[in-house]
């Protein structure tokens, strides 16, 4: 399931780690387990999955399976290893870091596009924990056993984060996220020209059932498959066939504004996971795609940012606020769409 290394650490006895536990939903059809796992664990590839199996290593309903076995609604598949999962195997590396304030409580971060903020599967070293324990000894550990992480943000978004230094700012910070009393507004580049000038999205936000590796919002009678999320969003600049808009989050939910603007059919530029890397706006003039493939070199990201962090300081109780500008590869991909919009005859 996962890239191994020489250099692991050798277990004394057979006990074995669960790395990925999943349980099939209900409306599940028979499917094979290794084409059904492909689209839950992140970075794998069939042969791996089907290796896995063969040394015994996938359970389904504790009983180990072969890679042939369909899956039904219910079933509870776990992964297991004789090794801990690498996340838990945390190294200090010495990555530079760009510290726009620290003090003896906490620092916050400007975190560069396509840095991972912490350890997960494929993604082992050079993340953002990695150049923090390496900096700093003892940082607090949230519920997740991350130390010094209050929040995160994705891979590909760039932005502002604040790092607890001491068990009193972690549970300080970590209460002003719940209570939803932090300020974060971030900047976005959507596909479509929004309707409106401001508004605000509510709708819960829980794993696809048909793809783990994506968020999605259910309503009504499905709510309850999803937790609570609320988006208010703001237009910036109407640049044709996309708009630059600012969101500001009440609630923290993994994904939230890339699958709350999906929602209201306005996915973020150049989100790969969320279909928003194909030409969702515009013409069919060859002339057209191409200019919107250099937009996607130019940003070959998610047009994510997350550009103002606010909260009371844990120590001082004074309300602390920092922004950061839009980073250039984003900001090259506006100027393109204010040159391309003032130039072009839009919809």
């Amino acid at each position: 399931m996962e890239d191994y290394t020489p250099e692991l650490p050798e277990e004394e006895d057979n006990d074995l780690y669960e790395h990925h536990a999943f349980t099939v939903d209900k409306g599940q059809t028979p499917l094979r387990i290794d084409k059904y796992l492909m689209n839950f664990v992140e970075n794998a590839t069939r042969n791996k999955i089907q290796a896995a199996a063969k040394n015994g290593s996938i359970h389904v309903n504790d009983a180990p399976v072969k890679s042939n076995y369909k899956v039904k609604p219910f079933d509870e598949i776990r992964v297991l290893f004789a090794h801990p999962p690498f996340e838990n195997l945390l190294v200090g590396e010495d990555i530079p870091i760009d510290v726009v304030y620290e003090d003896d409580t906490l620092l916050v971060v400007n975190k560069p596009p396509g840095m991972v903020v912490h350890p997960g599967h494929g993604n082992y070293s050079g993340t953002l924990i990695n150049a923090l324990i390496y900096r700093f000894d003892n940082l607090p550990n949230n519920s997740s056993e991350r130390p010094g992480l209050v929040h995160r943000i994705d891979k590909d978004t760039s932005g502002l984060l604040v790092v607890a230094k001491t068990e009193q700012a972690m549970a300080h910070l970590s209460l002003q996220f719940a209570e939803k009393t932090s300020e974060r507004e971030y900047v976005a580049i959507v596909w479509g020209n929004m309707d409106e000038e401001e508004g605000t999205i509510e709708g819960n936000i829980g794993r696809h059932p048909k793809n783990r590796l994506q968020n999605t919002v259910f309503l009504n009678d499905e709510a309850e498959k999803g937790k609570p999320a609320v988006t208010h969003y703001k237009v910036l600049e109407r640049l044709g066939y996309v708009t630059l808009v600012s969101c500001k989050l009440e609630t923290g939910r993994t994904h939230q504004i890339r699958v709350h603007m999906k929602h209201i059919g306005h996915t973020l530029f150049n989100d790969e996971r969320y279909g928003g890397e194909k030409v969702l706006k515009g013409t069919t003039f060859t002339k057209y795609k191409q200019f919107v493939d250099n937009c996607f070199k130019v940003l070959p990201r998610q047009a994510l940012h997350a550009k103002t962090l606010g909260f009371k300081h844990p120590k001082t109780g004074e309300f602390m606020r920092f922004d950061t500008p839009i980073p250039d590869d984003m900001q090259q991909c506006i100027e393109k769409w204010k040159t391309y919009s003032k130039h072009q005859e839009i919809e």
